[in-house]
C-alpha cells in the first residue's frame, strides 16, 4: 500500500516538476551545446541504427545509468571491467547531460550503446524497457528513478545501485522522507557502498541490510589511472605555449563562480616568488569559459583557451581548460592541484584523481560531499587543507618551496587510496550475483 501511495504521489508531482525545471534545463543544454541531437531518445524514440543495436542485445544487455561527466567516468571503469570479464556482453549506457554523453561517446568501445536516459514517465519507461529488455539495470552513485525501478522490478530485472553515494545533505532529506522513499529503496536487489560506515547510513533510510555490500569506491579504484598517450599529447601542447622544459604548473580544478578570480590573485602573488609559474584553470562547467577569461583579465592575466588552441598567444599567463572528460590527464601534468568548490561554495570536488596521479593537492574548508575520502586522506596525512583563500598563498609557498615534500604528501595519499583498488571488479561480481 505504501508503495502505491508513493508512486501515486510521485506521478502527480513529476509533471509539475518537469514544467518548473524544463525551461532552466533547456537553457543549460543550449549553453553546453548539442541540445538538439537525439533529444527524442528522452521520450523513448530511437533512430534506426540505435534501435537495431538495442534489439540485438535484448535479454543479455546490462543497462547502466549515469547522469553527467563524473558518473559517466565511474561507469566507464565499471564497463571496462564488465567487458574484460565478458567480452561479448552487450552494455547500454544511458546519460542525462549533453556533456556526459560527449564523454561517453568519446570513450566507449564496441559493444556499448550510448543513449539519453528516458524521462521517468510510465509510458516512456515501458517503451524503453520493451526495447532494451536488460538482464540487469544498474544505477550509478545516487540516482533513483521510481517508475523505472518499479517497472524493472515487475519484469524480474534486478536493480542495483553501484558505487552508492549518500552525502550528509541527501541523508537528511531521505530521513525526512523515509516513509515515502523506503518502499522504493526496498526494491533494490543490491546497494554497493564505498565504505564500511556507509552500511548503517543506507540501512537507516530504508535499504534492507541484507542487500548492502561494501565494494569500495570505483571512482578511487587505482586499477584504471591516467591515459599516458593523452598526457603526452597535453605535455606537447603546453610546451608549445611555454617551451621546454615545462615551467612549474598550478592547476585549479573544477572551479565555481568567483573562485577563478580569487585563485588568480593568489597566483599573481605566488608568481613573484616562483619563476615561470604557469596557471591552468579547469572550470566545473565549460560553458563559463568567457566569464572565466574576464575574471582572469581583471587581475592582469592573459589567458588562452583549450578550445581555441591555434589562436592562443605565445607564453600566456594562464590556460583555461574549457573541455570535458580531460581533467584527470591534465592533472597528471600539474605540480600542485587546488580543488574548486571548496573555497567559495560548499561540497567540494573529487581530489582522488590528482592524488592517484601522484600530484599534491590542496583544498579549501568545504569538502562536505567527500567526507569519508577526506577522513581517509587526513588520517594518512595525504592531503593539505586550508581554512580560507587567504591561507592558500602561504600553503602554496610551502609546496612550491619544497616540491619533494609536497610529492611525499601525495605519495601518502596515493597509498591510502590503495584500499579501493579492485572496487570495479568487486562491484561486477556483486552485480552478476544479484
Amino acid at each position: 500500500m505504501r508503495l502505491r501511495l508513493t508512486l501515486l504521489l510521485y506521478n502527480l508531482l513529476l509533471p509539475v516538476a518537469m514544467l518548473v525545471l524544463v525551461p532552466a534545463n533547456l537553457i543549460k543544454m543550449r549553453r553546453r551545446g548539442g541540445y538538439r541531437g537525439k533529444f527524442w531518445e528522452r521520450c523513448g524514440f530511437f533512430g534506426l541504427n540505435v534501435r537495431e543495436k538495442l534489439e540485438a542485445g535484448r535479454g543479455q544487455a546490462w543497462w547502466i545509468h549515469a547522469v553527467s561527466v563524473g558518473e559517466v567516468n565511474v561507469a566507464l571503469k565499471l564497463i571496462a571491467e564488465i567487458r574484460r570479464r565478458e567480452p561479448e556482453r552487450p552494455v547500454v549506457l544511458s546519460v542525462t547531460t549533453t556533456t556526459g554523453r560527449a564523454v561517453a561517446e568519446e570513450n566507449v568501445r564496441e559493444g556499448v550503446t550510448v543513449i539519453y536516459s528516458p524521462l521517468d514517465f510510465g509510458w516512456v519507461v515501458r517503451a524503453v524497457l520493451r526495447c532494451i529488455q536488460p538482464e540487469r539495470y544498474i544505477l550509478m552513485e545516487s540516482e533513483l528513478w521510481p517508475n523505472l525501478v518499479r517497472r524493472a522490478t515487475l519484469r524480474g530485472i534486478p536493480v542495483i545501485l553501484a558505487n552508492a553515494r549518500l552525502s550528509p545533505r541527501s541523508e537528511r532529506r531521505y530521513l525526512k522522507l523515509r516513509p515515502v522513499a523506503a518502499p522504493i529503496l526496498a526494491m533494490l536487489q543490491r546497494v554497493l557502498v564505498q565504505e564500511d560506515g556507509d552500511v548503517a547510513r543506507w540501512a537507516s533510510i530504508g535499504v534492507p541490510v541484507k542487500c548492502i555490500r561494501v565494494t569500495g569506491s570505483i571512482k578511487y579504484d587505482l586499477a584504471g589511472g591516467v591515459n599516458f598517450d593523452r598526457v603526452r599529447e597535453f605535455r606537447a601542447l603546453l610546451e608549445s605555449l611555454w617551451d621546454h622544459p615545462l615551467p612549474p604548473v598550478l592547476l585549479a580544478a573544477s572551479t565555481h563562480a568567483g573562485e577563478e578570480r580569487a585563485l588568480a590573485e593568489v597566483f599573481v602573488a605566488l608568481r613573484r616568488e616562483v619563476p615561470r609559474l604557469a596557471l591552468l584553470v579547469a572550470p566545473r562547467h565549460a560553458e563559463r569559459r568567457a566569464e572565466v577569461c574576464v575574471d582572469l583579465a581583471a587581475v592582469g592575466l592573459r589567458a588562452a583557451m583549450r578550445s581555441s588552441w591555434s589562436e592562443a598567444p605565445l607564453h600566456p599567463d594562464a590556460l583555461v581548460i574549457d573541455s570535458t572528460g580531460e581533467l584527470r590527464d591534465w592533472q597528471a601534468l600539474a605540480s600542485v592541484v587546488v580543488i574548486g568548490k571548496s573555497f567559495l561554495a560548499e561540497g567540494g570536488q573529487n581530489p582522488a584523481e590528482a592524488i592517484a596521479a601522484g600530484v599534491p593537492v590542496i583544498t579549501g574548508p568545504h569538502m562536505e560531499n567527500f567526507a569519508p575520502l577526506m577522513g581517509l586522506l587526513r588520517n594518512a596525512e595525504g592531503i593539505a587543507e586550508v581554512a580560507s583563500v587567504e591561507a592558500l598563498l602561504p600553503a602554496l609557498r610551502g609546496m612550491f618551496g619544497d616540491l619533494e615534500k609536497a610529492k611525499a604528501l601525495a605519495g601518502r595519499g596515493r597509498e591510502a587510496l590503495e584500499r579501493h583498488r579492485g572496487a570495479a571488479a568487486r562491484a561486477v561480481e556483486e552485480i552478476a550475483e544479484a
